[in-house]
C-alpha cells in the first residue's frame, strides 16, 4: 500500500506533541503540572510541546500519564493475514547468513 502523505520525523514529531498539547488542555493541567505528574523535567516538557523533540521514555511517561497506553501496541506488530493468498504472497522472513569459516 502505498502512502501518499509522506511526513518528515519533524512533521510527525510535532503532530504528535499537539496531540498530546490537547489531551494536557482537556485536562487543564499547565505544562509544569503535566511534567510533574509524568515524572519529565518542566524544561523538557515545554520544548516537547514546542519543537517535538524529546527522550523516548519521557514520551513514554508522558503517553502513560494520559492514559493512551493502549495505542502504542499496534504500533510495530507484524501484519496478520486474511486469506491464505495473502499468507503465500508475502516474502519469507529474512534470516541472518551462516559464519564464513576463516581459512
Amino acid at each position: 500500500m502505498l502512502h501518499l502523505d509522506l511526513q518528515s520525523a519533524d512533521d510527525l514529531a510535532l503532530s504528535l506533541a499537539e496531540r498530546l498539547r490537547a489531551f494536557r488542555l482537556h485536562r487543564s493541567w499547565t505544562q509544569v503540572e503535566a511534567a510533574g505528574r509524568a515524572g519529565v523535567t518542566p524544561a523538557s516538557y515545554k520544548r516537547f510541546e514546542r519543537t517535538g523533540e524529546i527522550a523516548l521514555k519521557s514520551l513514554l511517561k508522558i503517553v502513560i500519564v494520559f492514559d493512551q497506553v493502549e495505542h502504542l501496541t499496534p504500533l510495530f506488530q507484524l501484519p496478520t493475514f486474511r486469506t491464505l493468498d495473502e499468507a503465500v504472497t508475502i516474502a519469507p522472513v529474512r534470516q541472518r547468513a551462516p559464519r564464513r569459516r576463516s581459512t
